[in-house]
């Protein structure tokens, strides 16, 4: 099959979906059933070839150390295929025992769909995605890693388009994760680390930018931590799916409860790439004042917007010595009244190296203009006391509701960003001294590069602005209320 053809025919499962289930649903069943198919038909593939080796000696091929992973009798595909009534147990029933088989690698992984729902999911329908997948042997030898590792970045796509609104908690746009990893650019051997990991877009790619370059990519040690759970298991699903094994994944709350520890303290990583949910206001902030972590480096971000707890996390989980990272924020980060004192405090330590100001609509079915800030713990001699601003606004290609960076915008940022110096209307590099100037410490590129601003360009930094007058206005109206009552 060309990658095209395998592409068409998964998408081909999801189509049976249609009108059964919601769009935004479709990758909690479509996801597990594909995995579900690749491992037992690479389970097979193995048996066959383990077979031939010991001139059938059955019980030679059954030995673990022929499999990638176990899949007992019972719980195979073609088990599952010869049922007709309870599909939706005999399924569920199949993924929980590989998951028990495997408890080191698989534990978890399938999620917790509602395979038993026959409201939703009814015999025939279960049977037609079965027979579907069914048609095609995905074993090694006929889709090869890299392959159906694309296709399955194709389906995330696909379904980030279908789903709308709830795209945001799973997809980055792809572009974007293509510049943050050449920026960080990780070495083989390094720890690499996305503590909002979504479906593991970011860190897959520091693998695949040091396969590409012909590197050593399986040293890399990849960690990731998502809290809904079937994204965590699309994210751990993906790896297994681009020929990646060494890599610990772990559902839950980065914020309230961070997963990776040494010695009851934060685990230290060379780098951490992320795109951070934005804004939340349901974040335990009272705990975050006193976290037993010392993650509230800066201060404590303001309630209603948890931003600068996710950059703090980020800061403290950076290795001393190398330690990078890159975060994907909307712009508001850059200004924000409230967060003025947190950010003359990253300034003024030193740490912020560059902030790169991108285009509109980057962000999964959102127009907000978004950002890179990239922080360093070891900056180049020649980099220190200094932050490199890059305005790479109009640096991207539309297409409909989306934008996209091309290789040349994106070599253009990059270029920018390792040669750290001036040019003119795109980037500027200014001393500590002179940020700091500013009361409010404003991050904002458009106030260290100058050049003519489109309306969609400011339209996020105006909005800001337009809500602090609006409450200093009420705050003041407040007051004059209050003299009057009083006189």
């Amino acid at each position: 099959m060309t990658q095209q053809e395998l592409e068409k025919y998964l998408w081909g499962a999801a189509k049976i979906l249609r009108g059964t289930i919601d769009a935004g649903d479709y990758k909690q069943y479509i996801f597990p059933l594909l995995f579900f198919k690749r491992i037992c038909d690479v389970y097979d593939e193995e048996f066959e070839r383990a077979l031939e080796e010991s001139d059938g000696d059955m019980e030679y091929a059954s030995f673990a150390e022929h499999h990638h992973f176990q899949v007992p009798e019972q719980a195979h595909w073609n088990r599952v295929r010869e049922t007709t009534t309870n599909v939706g147990m005999a399924l569920q029933e199949a993924m929980r025992e590989i998951e028990k088989a495997n408890p080191d690698t698989l534990y978890g992984i399938f999620g917790d769909a509602s395979w038993t729902n026959k409201d939703r999911l009814s015999d025939a329908t279960l049977n037609n995605l079965i027979e579907h997948f069914s048609q095609v042997k995905l074993n090694l030898k006929n889709v090869a890693d890299d392959k159906l590792g694309n296709a399955y970045e194709y389906l995330i796509k696909e379904f980030a388009d279908d789903s709308g609104h709830t795209a945001a908690e799973f997809y980055t746009n792809r572009t974007v994760v293509k510049l943050m990893t050449m920026i960080m650019d990780p070495q083989p051997g390094e720890s690499v680390y996305d503590p909002t990991c979504g479906s593991g877009g970011l860190l897959l790619n520091c693998a695949l930018h040091l396969k590409e370059e012909g590197k050593e990519y399986r040293t890399l040690r990849l960690y990731g931590q998502e809290i809904n759970l079937i994204t965590s298991a699309i994210a751990r699903m993906n790896m297994f799916m681009h020929g990646i094994e060494e890599f610990s994944i772990v559902r839950g709350d980065t914020l309230a409860q961070p997963a990776f520890l040494e010695q009851d303290e934060l685990k230290k990583f060379n780098v951490i790439l992320a795109n951070p949910p934005y804004s939340i206001k349901a974040w335990d902030r009272k705990s975050f004042e006193n976290d037993p972590f010392g993650r509230n480096i800066w201060g404590t971000p303001p309630q209603g917007c948890a931003d600068y707890a996710f950059q703090q996390h980020i800061q403290k989980s950076l290795d001393d010595h190398n330690g990078r990272s890159i975060t994907l924020w909307p712009h508001g980060v850059l200004f924000r009244d409230s967060e003025s004192d947190m950010r003359r405090k990253m300034v003024e330590q030193d740490l912020l190296e560059c902030v790169i100001s991108l285009g509109p609509n980057l962000f999964y079915n959102s127009s907000m203009t978004s950002c890179l800030m990239i922080t360093n713990n070891q900056k180049k001699p020649e980099r220190k006391g200094k932050v490199l601003f890059i305005q790479a606004v109009n640096e991207i290609r539309n297409e409909k509701t989306m934008s996209y960076l091309d290789p040349p915008h994106i070599e253009r940022i990059h270029n920018s960003y390792m040669n750290f110096e001036n040019e003119e209307a795109f980037s500027a590099v200014v001393a500590i001294e002179d940020i700091l100037e500013d009361v409010n410490t404003r991050l904002s590129v458009q106030l260290f590069v100058k050049q003519a601003l489109k309306e969609v360009e400011s339209f996020d930094y105006l909005l800001d602005g337009w809500e602090q007058s609006s409450l200093k206005l009420k705050h003041s109206m407040d007051e004059l209320f209050k003299t009057l009552a009083n006189g």
